[in-house]
């Protein structure tokens, strides 16, 4: 059999060393019933050659998109405590005569702009999760003082404690109704910026949140990857997601630059993204706080 030109043989190589160092961050494109699972994947490099896994559904797949992000919407907005809560204070005020809609208890943002980004913050969270296995110890919407503004600080911290040495994945999301060279810079210099500060900027954010729910083990891991830091005994990696229409790869393929190690981007195209925020909002507070019974 005849030999393979070099060219091509180099082409395949480095084709094949991209596609591992997207699996190396994020791992493989989740399986059966995972977040995200449904949807079709695509590894290949951008024109920068920086490693880049672009999602779109094809003919299918909206409605467990739908299912799937509504539901993590809630996880992440709201805890089982906080639910009985609400339902407690909605008891007690329907008792004084008020009616529902006076009753001030709500969750979820009603800004179309703060939906979007908390939409694609959740989805980037919940992707990389389900795909390389790391764990998300923190809901970091649960603690926002206002709903209605985003929270500042890193849209998403996932964690590995399986090797020795720690694992953290520091994700930049945004969300855009059509997809622009000014936002994939954006996503770019925020996880640059990240890496030029070293640890994490929501690392004590996560630590305090555990102590503070009696999860000390978890609580010291996190805290002392400043210690592994300084030792040289962490690893760090950057994922940033757009989530846009059907351009969006093309888009990220074309405008995507950084000199930074360990970076992936996600691309997430969609036909009408801004009527799947409408769609994954819609009823969300009256379906969070349903009665059970």
């Amino acid at each position: 059999m005849a030999k393979a030109p070099k060219s091509s043989t180099s082409k395949y190589k480095k084709q094949n060393a991209l596609y591992e160092e997207v699996e190396n961050i994020i791992g493989k494109h989740p399986a059966e019933e995972l977040f995200g699972s449904h949807l079709h994947a695509e590894d290949s490099p951008t024109d920068s050659n920086i490693p880049h896994r672009s999602l779109n559904h094809g003919s299918t797949g909206r409605e467990q998109t739908v299912e799937q992000l509504r539901a993590a919407l809630i996880e992440h907005h709201v805890s089982a405590a906080m639910i009985a809560q609400d339902r407690r204070k909605i008891k007690n005020l329907r008792a004084l005569g008020y009616p529902i809609d006076e009753a001030s208890v709500r969750r979820f943002p009603t800004s179309d702009t703060t939906r979007k980004g908390n939409l694609a913050e959740v989805f980037l969270a919940e992707y990389i999760c389900a795909a390389s296995g790391t764990c998300l110890p923190v809901y970091r919407l649960r603690y926002n003082p206002n709903i209605e503004q985003s929270m500042k600080g890193d849209d998403v911290l996932a964690f590995d404690f399986t090797s020795k040495r720690p694992h953290i994945i520091i994700g930049e999301a945004k969300f855009r109704g059509t997809p622009s060279k000014k936002a994939i810079q954006d996503i770019v210099s925020g996880l640059v910026r990240s890496h030029q500060a070293g640890l994490p900027a929501s690392l004590q954010f996560v630590a305090d949140r555990l102590y503070e729910l009696n999860q000390i083990e978890l609580a010291d891991r996190v805290e002392d990857c400043s210690i592994k830091m300084a030792q040289g005994r962490l690893d760090l990696s950057y994922v940033g997601l757009l989530l846009s229409d059907d351009k969006s790869k093309s888009k990220v393929h074309e405008h995507t630059t950084a000199e930074l190690r360990s970076l992936v981007m996600i691309s997430m195209g969609i036909d009408a993204p801004g009527n799947l925020v409408e769609d994954c909002f819609d009823g969300i507070e009256e379906i969070a706080h349903a009665d059970p019974d």
